[in-house]
């Protein structure tokens, strides 16, 4: 974990607890015994499908996934889930929450399904990194899955930076808190708990006026998400992978072309990060996704830094985690039992 305040240095000092050690050895809680007690089941979306029973808001036994844990994945799979049909999603979504189910159908109070995309009442309005889900009604598409299983349960979809926010969030004790979050993936996500009605998509922030900067999946020019994405990035260097990239600009002799490419990166974050600042105030920001490995914290700050300079919005903190699909699938859950509750 690595963290870091803003220059005012008036950000809260609490330590969180570091979410790498929890991928792997999060202590699972024991089975529920109490019939009275509501358990909720979390679905995440990644290289593969996770879902995990959630009871007092933690993990009930393991999470479950599909393809099952010991399938090999190659490189093309990796990607599998852009190139699976709707119907087949929907459908293997639903068979992985009945065998979570299994033996507390009784008891589930919901089932929270988190994925990238713009979400709104149910539906995928748009989702540029799955383009086969726009305009999917997933709410409903899963509700009349299930009772064909005999789970009737509500059902509630989340955009997955969102899960992550509010996972860190119950995690760690601050359901009362603001906590803002930057996945940084295949694509960017920009999450925030608690949840508020609407759409918007903060990893396609505009950060570049520069009419070349058109990389973005979903066909906009100067996103955050044009910059910093995985696919974006591949498109950028068809001569190189983005890990190539960042080891040619840390070099000792620094390849030009990738070093210039690392400082309009780290240059993209903190332009998107000052945005939110300005418009929502200081606060805690937490990092977190596979390519936050090619974060250099010092040289974000001092961006950072050129970009806030007004004094009472200088109380902001950085922080990263690193990706734990446990944090998603807990908080695709925490949406699905509040959810339920309005």
């Amino acid at each position: 974990m690595a963290a870091c305040t803003g220059p005012s240095g008036r950000e809260e000092s609490t330590k969180m607890s570091d979410t790498a050690a929890l991928m792997e050895t999060i202590p699972m809680a024991p089975e529920a015994g109490g019939s009275g007690e509501m358990k909720t089941i979390g679905v995440i979306l990644a290289e593969r499908l996770y879902a995990g029973l959630i009871v007092e808001h933690e993990v009930s036994g393991k999470l479950v996934s599909s393809p099952a844990e010991g399938v090999r994945l190659d490189a093309e799979d990796e990607n599998s889930m852009i190139e699976m049909p709707t119907d087949e999603v929907i459908s293997s979504i639903c068979d992985l929450v009945v065998k979570v189910a299994k033996g507390h159908e009784g008891s589930i109070g919901a089932v929270g399904v988190a994925l990238p995309g713009l979400i709104r009442s149910g539906v995928v309005e748009e989702a540029p990194n799955l383009p086969q889900l726009k305009g999917a009604r997933v709410e409903a598409l899963l509700s009349k899955g299930l009772e064909g299983h005999g789970l009737h349960v509500p059902v509630n979809l989340v955009n997955d930076a969102d899960a992550v926010a509010a996972g860190l969030a119950c995690q760690h004790g601050k359901l009362d808190h603001h906590i803002r979050v930057w996945t940084i993936g295949t694509g960017i996500g920009y999450g925030t708990y608690p949840f508020a009605e609407g759409v918007w998509e903060g990893g396609h922030g505009v950060v570049t006026l520069d009419d070349k900067e058109n990389y973005c999946g979903c066909g906009g020019r100067g996103h955050l998400e044009g910059i910093m994405g995985h696919r974006a990035m591949r498109l950028r260097f068809l001569d190189m992978e983005p890990e190539e990239v960042f080891a040619a600009a840390n070099r000792k002799d620094p390849d030009p072309r990738c070093l210039e490419f690392k400082k309009l990166w780290h240059k993209a974050l903190a332009a998107a990060t000052a945005s939110s600042i300005h418009f929502s105030g200081a606060g805690r920001f937490f990092l977190t996704g596979y390519n936050v490995r090619f974060l250099d914290m010092n040289m974000l700050k001092d961006y950072l830094h050129q970009m806030v300079k007004m004094s009472p919005l200088q109380g902001y903190a950085l922080e990263v985690v690193e990706d734990d699909r446990v944090t998603r699938v807990i908080g695709a859950a925490v949406a699905a039992e509040q959810s339920v509750g309005r």
